[in-house]
């Protein structure tokens, strides 16, 4: 146990010499009744009567020992490490064709990221859409709900035509840019397409991803509807991370499980910090209280 304020103790000096004094003082005894029951009181009686006469020293002292807040170790604690994640998703003209199960590919994707983001709840997720352009439509934030209302707002067939090409390296540099503004925790983002990207060729691809390891970032792409061109290889390469394909709901919801387990939460685990603990003194404390209380009702009480 340690205390907030060990000066404070100091003060318990004075309750000792009210232990030494009332221990050691001589006077005249008020006699009361019971003293007359018996001609020799007995020690016993006379200790009783010297317990009675310290336990207003006893609260003294529980009060000093309050004042000095005293403190014991805590639980050790484990405080999550913050992971920004940065969901980039395609949605030019080709993400509104069907999938086998009737669904858009858009829709599919939408349902995994909504489910993704459900489950990871603690994380701070950005969505950012894209086509021959890009549009940051959530930024950073643990309030998820922005996201996983988005469905009906961001249907290829609704948006406008500069969103209709399909600009992967474009998107991925402003998410890279996104990710390393962020001072503390991981960064990783998952991008959902369709297809074959226009800014992509010759050694664009493998300089996109060196920069993005430069950064620490690591980057996830999921091509829906087919196999994923080889582009999209050269750029997770450096990263660290993997290229999935899926062709139906089941399919996108599966990778988005095994990004989950791949990035798992991460737990800082701190030391204990001490606490406060009064219980102790403030149970002794109202303990004499109310013991001295009962006491004035059947014992001696000695004004000098």
């Amino acid at each position: 146990m340690s205390f907030a304020h060990p000066w404070v103790l100091l003060a318990l000096i004075l309750p000792a010499a009210l232990v030494v004094w009332e221990s050691a003082r001589r006077g005249f005894v008020v006699r009361v009744p019971v003293d007359y029951g018996s001609p020799r009181p007995g020690l016993w009686r006379g200790r009783v009567l010297l317990a009675a006469n310290l336990l207003p020293t006893v609260v003294l002292a529980t009060a000093v020992v309050i004042l000095a807040g005293p403190r014991r170790l805590g639980p050790p604690k484990g405080e999550r490490v913050l992971t920004n994640i940065e969901i980039c998703l395609d949605v030019s003209g080709s993400m509104s064709s069907p999938l086998g199960s009737g669904q858009s590919r858009y829709e599919a994707a939408m349902e995994a990221i909504q489910r993704f983001t459900d489950r990871r709840r603690g994380d701070a997720f950005g969505l950012t859409i894209f086509g021959g352009e890009v549009v940051k439509w959530v930024p950073l934030t643990k309030d998820v709900s922005a996201i996983q209302h988005a469905t009906p707002f961001l249907d290829p067939m609704s948006l406008p035509p500069h969103l209709g090409s399909t600009r992967i390296g474009h998107a991925l540099e402003y998410c890279g840019e996104v990710l390393a503004a962020q001072p503390d925790g991981d960064r990783f983002i998952i991008l959902v397409s369709d297809g074959f990207s226009s800014d992509l060729g010759g050694e664009r691809a493998m300089q996109i991803g060196n920069e993005l390891a430069s950064r620490s970032i690591v980057c996830y792409m999921i091509n829906v509807g087919g196999a994923a061109p080889s582009q999209m290889y050269e750029v997770v390469g450096p990263t660290g991370g993997q290229v999935f394909s899926a062709n139906d709901p089941a399919g996108l919801a599966a990778i988005f499980d095994h990004i989950n387990t791949m990035q798992p939460v991460r737990i800082d685990q701190r030391a204990p910090e001490p606490v406060d603990f009064f219980t102790p003194a403030a149970l002794a404390g109202l303990a004499a209280l109310g013991l001295h209380a009962v006491c004035l009702f059947g014992l001696r009480y000695t004004p000098w």
